[in-house]
């Protein structure tokens, strides 16, 4: 990666695109943002990045690209901000404009990592833990739900003076922290997404008012609980999110799962009411893709703990269950609801 200001692209304008492309055209960053939506290149072409934060609307005016093509100068980091359906895809167009030493970064929630170093090398490849919170609200209209900054680091655990650089560049958005951890970042991160992301697809409301409900966070805990488990058949050490977050401890025991009551899950519940009050306006993106019509991420995330939980001979029947909930909705064979979800907690219990 250059020394110099890195020329950066951002693939996907979605909620997380959209808003780290506005801060760093705000800071005055090289960067191209790019999608393939018409509908939202031509929103921000006519009317720029509409941001909203804290209840306060600015508007950035920048570039906005639709494709890249032979002319195109190598960018020294590509900022993946696709759903987790579309990312290998965009890696692979975007790989050709990779600088050689550049560095692609992953913000989608699941595993890609692992998926993308494979052809695009584990040394080109890098994780981004998003700790905050983005929704678009139409094309080119952006809401940030909720403050954090980034995690990031290489899947080897090694230090890498490039990670020092897109650090600094993060910085403009959020606070960043390096690990060298990214799997136990990662699979933190991915527990609460199974939960928190999928139950929001199911519900169809935000996160503050899904957490005031005591059976959503049941089912939080039981998700979570799985993911956790399958975790450390992998040999995962889980990594607190936000330096908060515990999931080795906020995973349910054999004994808890048991009870309805205890002064442990008095905590746990508690916690999770945390975090709903904390990330309240949070609104799930695997939502937002149904709504548009495009497939969930649902199988990067659930799907993906229930495959691993195969391989190790562990149950996993919630996130099987949410996974196949998940589907029939974006079929149209159910609707997101409460009363949809309601009834997995019944039928699940």
């Amino acid at each position: 990666m250059s020394e110099d200001e890195p020329r950066v692209l951002v693939v996907g304008l979605g909620g997380i695109g959209g808003v780290v492309s506005a801060h760093l055209i705000e800071q005055g960053a090289d960067v191209t943002p790019l999608t393939t939506n018409p509908a939202i290149a031509e929103a921000i072409e006519q009317h720029g990045f509409r941001m909203t934060a804290d209840g306060e609307e600015r508007i950035v005016k920048g570039p906005v690209s639709r494709g890249l093509g032979p002319d195109t100068e190598p960018f020294d980091v590509v900022l993946l901000a696709t759903q987790p359906p579309q990312v290998e895809g965009a890696a692979r167009t975007a790989l050709p404009f990779l600088a050689p030493d550049g560095l692609m970064v992953c913000f989608q929630n699941g595993l890609a990592e692992e998926r993308l170093a494979g052809f695009a090398g584990i040394d080109r490849v890098v994780g981004g833990v998003v700790a905050w919170g983005a929704s678009m609200l139409a094309p080119g209209r952006y809401e940030r739900t909720s403050s954090g900054g980034f995690t990031v680091g290489r899947l080897d655990g090694a230090y890498d003076a490039r990670l020092e650089r897109l650090a600094i560049l993060l910085e403009s958005v959020g606070p960043v922290e390096i690990t060298d951890n990214l799997r136990g970042a990662r699979w933190s991160k991915l527990a609460i997404n199974c939960a928190i992301t999928s139950l929001g697809a199911i519900g169809g409301e935000r996160l503050g008012l899904l957490l005031t409900h005591r059976f959503v966070r049941r089912l939080a805990l039981e998700i979570m609980s799985e993911v956790v488990e399958v975790a450390r058949a992998e040999n995962v050490t889980l990594q607190k999110v936000s330096g908060t977050l515990d999931l080795d401890w906020i995973a349910l025991s054999p004994s808890e799962r048991k009870q309805s009551a205890s002064a442990a899950l008095v905590s746990k519940h508690a916690l999770l009411l945390a975090v709903g009050a904390r990330y309240r306006r949070l609104r799930s993106s695997m939502l937002s893709a149904i709504e548009r019509g495009r497939p969930p991420a649902v199988d990067f995330l659930n799907g993906e703990v229930v495959e691993r939980a195969k391989l190790h001979g562990i149950p996993s029947p919630v996130n099987a269950a949410v996974q196949a909930l998940v589907h029939a909705i974006a079929r149209k064979e159910a609707r997101s609801s409460m009363e949809t979800l309601r009834k997995l907690h019944d039928e699940t219990r």
